[in-house]
């Protein structure tokens, strides 16, 4: 049999869990479907929230769990594969055989970073391996830093860490210091950056930590932290199949919305890094909350509408 709700939250991270928060606060029957692959899983820690400075990603999303619980949402891990645009209300099918209605959908499926293909990097990416010196920046302050570079923008990402550390060294790798403009390179030497040529083959690790980078020639750089900036692929599957209109960014496709979180596709909103690669938990909790309140105004005047045309 087919469950109805008034609205299914696709994903269960900070925007899914904020918006099913104030959906049951409304008195709204809500379900979640979470996939439990959080993009931050990585990290031990999450910074600049105020109030949750520091605390484990893990430990955050417990908490959200528990809270949406006292006003009667339901959370399943289970995962969206399908969902049907009815007539005026959707049907999702989940992987695990179970199909639910509802009248209005949030779309909170995040991104999935893809890191370069360098010999250490996905084992230590979110301990000295980092893309985000807002997130880490404080934690790992005036070591030697390193700076891979995964295309010409990367020269904003080496200038950036140049606030926290000012031992900075910039790896080409790939990227051919042409490539650079030459207002990089003025801002480069005056922000200290040093710029490294050569393809870096792997990181140097002892006794479990980073302590340099190896360049293909075989030059080792002393450097305890590496920044980089993983390719960011959006997770808009979902979104597409329902029509939704997508715009083209340096950082791939994501929805047209409005203010709201609202796509081109009556009924369906998105939060968090569904719509930009660049929402951290607190902006992505303030999404949530922002999509949860418009749907509760969109279905209350829906409903005071029908009334009235009875």
């Amino acid at each position: 049999m087919t469950e109805e709700y008034a609205v299914v939250v696709v994903g269960g991270g900070a925007a899914g869990l904020s918006a099913a928060l104030v959906l049951g606060r409304a008195r709204h029957r809500t379900l979640v479907v979470d996939a439990g692959e959080p993009r931050n899983a990585p990290a031990a820690h999450m910074q600049g929230y105020l109030t949750r400075d520091g605390m484990p990603p893990a430990e955050f999303l417990a908490k959200g769990r528990e809270e949406i619980t006292r006003y009667g949402v339901e959370l399943v891990r289970d995962r969206v594969v399908e969902v049907r645009n009815g007539d005026g209300d959707f049907t999702a099918v989940l992987a695990g055989g179970r199909t639910v209605r509802a009248r209005r959908l949030v779309v909170a499926t995040g991104l999935r970073d893809e890191l370069p293909a360098v010999a250490g990097v996905a084992e230590r990416f979110g301990r000295d391996v980092l893309h985000c010196p807002f997130c880490h920046g404080w934690e790992v302050r005036d070591r030697p830093f390193g700076v891979l570079a995964t295309g010409p923008a990367s020269a904003h990402q080496a200038l950036m860490v140049s606030q926290w550390s000012k031992d900075v060294r910039f790896f080409l790798h790939t990227v051919a210091e042409e490539e650079l403009s030459d207002e990089d390179l003025r801002r480069l030497a005056a922000a200290g950056v040093e710029v490294v040529p050569g393809e870096v083959a792997g990181l140097v690790v002892e006794d479990d930590r980073l302590t340099g980078v190896r360049l293909a020639d075989g030059t080792a750089h002393t450097r305890s932290v590496l920044f980089l900036a993983p390719r960011a692929v959006p997770q808009t599957g979902l979104l597409e199949s329902l029509g939704a209109e997508l715009h083209e960014t340096p950082f791939g496709a994501y929805p047209v919305v409005d203010p709201s979180g609202l796509t081109t596709v009556p009924g369906v909103w998105a939060a968090g890094n569904a719509i930009g690669f660049a929402e951290q938990v607190v902006h992505a909790a303030s999404g949530g909350y922002r999509a949860a309140s418009a749907i509760v105004g969109d279905l209350l005047m829906t409903d005071l509408d029908a009334t009235a045309r009875v």
